[in-house]
């Protein structure tokens, strides 16, 4: 097929037939018909609403870690859980303590002056995925809505379920023990001192244990997180919410250790394995947080943001038939009926996104969709913006079909995008709901530099295969 003709016609002709990845123009009528438009009113997600019902878990993917409407229109729906239907837990991929910090503001806790300052604590790679424009407007909703709430159990927290933060979770577990138990809390830093010759940085500590013949600190992150279990009783003998709050994210911490040190030691010998890690630490973080939660209120609701790789359930895609698994099969597994998965998609446009890691942000062109991809024929249905229920009989049928389906991280290398962002998935097995979004913008950061606001020029976009 040429590109090129792609790009100018949005579909290809052959022998007087129009086609789309494969199918005739009516796949894409069927796909238009079921379509409900998305149009900025509060009324587009009515029907979505409706269709989650009284699940108690919504898992809202993106596309991209650097696309604004993703993020514009998942806060949209958060908004509305959390107001009609008493969600109170938005959990993110972000680092554990990172976010915890954000939940201390929106709790209305004495750490941070605004919603910009609450934000701070994001500094790892990549900044943007979390400190930028939406995300902020977000969190200052949330702490004006929590203000405005008379009873702890009716706030809306934030919480982050990745396991990045090896060092900052080794810092928060020693600062918490200060406060409560200063004895444990040197013993917690003769126990952490076993990361002491990589600075706890995590990429460093498993290429000293790969290529340097370093011992391994397993024995003494499992000892540190066995004993502040053993303790939490003691801990919890004062009173109050705060006194409860503080214990569970020492421990959380304490526990991510754990499981980032696990993490860190395969991340060189077994891209499988570390992934399956990573994700099960998610998806143990969430259960966590619903048991820690329904102690108090009991049935917990909780909207999570992650990316469609990690949200949409894995056996429906290319990740599944190479053993991999990810939170949001391990929620339906677990939780049966009570869970929606929400997936995001876009044909073209502008994504913020670092060419390698630990590069600067950039403003990038969005390639057009493949012509063989699930993104080529949603956009083909002809709609800027809409959302599908893919249980619809005629959803179903068209879009369990398995054809190629694009993901951008943090990373996008437009050169390579076949090998790099493209994988086979069956949509409407993989999500409950898919939200397309035709052209999509660059997500602002809050910091922004020269080479972001210049962005990427006309003359370096690929105008073909």
């Amino acid at each position: 097929m040429d590109f090129r003709l792609w790009r100018k016609q949005g579909r290809i002709v052959d022998g007087g037939v129009v086609t789309i990845g494969g199918l005739t123009d009516e796949s894409a009528k069927v796909l238009n018909r079921a379509a409900r438009p998305v149009t900025g009113v509060t009324e587009d997600y009515d029907s979505l609403l409706g269709l989650i019902g009284d699940r108690r878990i919504v898992l809202i993917g993106e596309a991209s870690h650097g696309t604004h409407e993703f993020y514009r229109e998942r806060a949209r729906i958060t908004r509305r859980l959390i107001d009609e239907l008493g969600f109170t837990v938005v959990a993110v991929e972000g680092d554990w303590p990172d976010a915890y910090r954000v939940n201390r503001y929106v709790m209305g806790t004495p750490h941070d002056a605004d919603a910009e300052a609450a934000l701070r604590g994001f500094r790892r790679f990549p900044t943007w995925m979390w400190r930028n424009r939406d995300v902020l407007t977000f969190v200052q909703w949330l702490r004006a809505r929590n203000d405005a709430q008379a009873h702890p159990a009716t706030k809306a927290r934030f919480y982050g379920l990745d396991l990045y933060s090896l060092r900052t979770s080794i810092e928060a577990v020693i600062e918490y023990l200060d406060q409560v138990d200063p004895v444990e809390a040197a013993n917690a830093r003769q126990r952490y001192s076993c990361f002491d010759h990589v600075d706890a940085e995590g990429q460093a500590y498993g290429h000293s244990l790969l290529y340097q013949g370093a011992a391994p600190c397993e024995n003494e992150v499992v000892a540190q997180l066995v004993e502040l279990q053993r303790r939490s009783e003691l801990y919890l003998r004062r009173d109050g919410w705060v006194a409860e709050d503080e214990q569970f994210y020492a421990e959380q911490n304490a526990r991510l250790v754990r499981d980032a040190e696990e993490y860190y030691h395969q991340m060189y010998r077994a891209e499988v394995s570390s992934w399956n890690l990573r994700d099960r630490h998610m998806a143990g973080t969430l259960e966590a947080l619903i048991d820690h939660l329904d102690r108090r209120s009991g049935d917990t609701k909780v909207v999570v943001w992650e990316h469609n790789s990690h949200v949409g359930d894995a056996r429906a895609t290319a990740m599944g038939a190479r053993g991999e698994f990810n939170v949001g099969q391990l929620a339906r597994q677990e939780h049966d009926g009570d869970v929606a998965l929400i997936g995001f998609t876009t044909f073209d446009g502008r994504v913020t996104a670092a060419s390698d890691w630990g590069s600067p942000a950039e403003r990038k062109h969005v390639r057009p969709a493949r012509p063989d991809s699930h993104e080529a024929l949603l956009h083909a249905v002809g709609l800027p913006q809409y959302w599908l229920a893919t249980a619809d009989a005629s959803v179903h049928d068209l879009l369990c079909q398995p054809r190629l389906e694009r993901a951008i991280g943090v990373i996008y290398r437009p050169e390579t995008e076949r090998q790099s962002h493209y994988f086979e998935a069956r949509l409407s097995e993989q999500f409950d709901a898919v939200i397309h979004m035709d052209r999509t913008r660059a997500l602002e950061p809050l910091e922004r530099t020269p080479l972001w606001d210049r962005g990427e020029p006309p003359e370096t976009f690929p105008s073909g295969f």
